[in-house]
């Protein structure tokens, strides 16, 4: 969900010369600007390396609910893919800014008693380790705009359901509620201008999105 929306900030920003995505199946998205790779393993990325070099930013958007997950299974996709993508693309792009969607409440410590928080913590230290300009974003709930779907049939059935109280959810809690255009223009900010800081609440991302 978070993906489609950075991707369309992306395509609509006149500054944007390329970009271009990598996942499991295709967006089915036509644009002059957009190259898709339709890579089945993303766990490994040798066989499209040569597509991979050359790029000024990642904007790292994968993950999945750890509901109904065991620890080590959450954490072979959480964190084996992300650090199997960044890796790659460190080496390829030292230059890159790389952009990681975790969340809010992530455990930096890696020691709390939320699996998931724990998981998103052990990766966000990671890719602080690695050689090139890593930024951790936190959203809480997200909006989606712009015809956004949630992959998730459970989310995309609460997002239905909660669509009517969306206006009173950003009125009683705004602090807590970013929408998927607010994050992807937020990316592109910081991957022109960098930020003070490494990982970014909320609020941090709402005033990115506004540069």
């Amino acid at each position: 969900m978070v993906g489609q929306g950075v991707l369309r900030e992306c395509l609509l920003d006149s500054e944007v010369r390329l970009v271009e995505t990598i996942g499991r199946s295709s967006s089915g998205i036509q644009h002059t600007k957009l190259r898709e790779i339709v890579h089945p393993d993303m766990w490994h990325y040798s066989s499209v390396e040569a597509d991979l070099a050359g790029f000024d930013a990642c904007f790292f958007c994968l993950g999945v609910s750890s509901a109904g997950m065991k620890e080590d299974n959450y954490e072979h996709v959480t964190y084996g893919i992300t650090m199997a993508a960044a890796e790659t693309l460190c080496r390829l792009n030292p230059n890159m800014t790389f952009i990681y969607v975790s969340g809010a409440g992530t455990d930096s410590s890696e020691g709390g008693r939320s699996m998931w928080a724990r998981v998103k913590g052990k990766t966000e230290n990671a890719l602080l380790r690695l050689p090139f300009k890593a930024y951790l974003f936190r959203p809480g709930f997200i909006e989606p705009l712009h015809g956004v779907k949630s992959k998730t049939p459970a989310y995309r059935i609460l997002y239905t359901l909660g669509k009517p109280l969306w206006p009173l959810l950003r009125l009683a809690a705004p602090n807590f509620v970013l929408t998927s255009e607010q994050i992807g223009r937020a990316m592109l900010a910081i991957a022109r201008h960098g930020a003070l800081k490494r990982i970014l609440e909320i609020k941090d991302i709402r005033s990115a999105a506004e540069l």
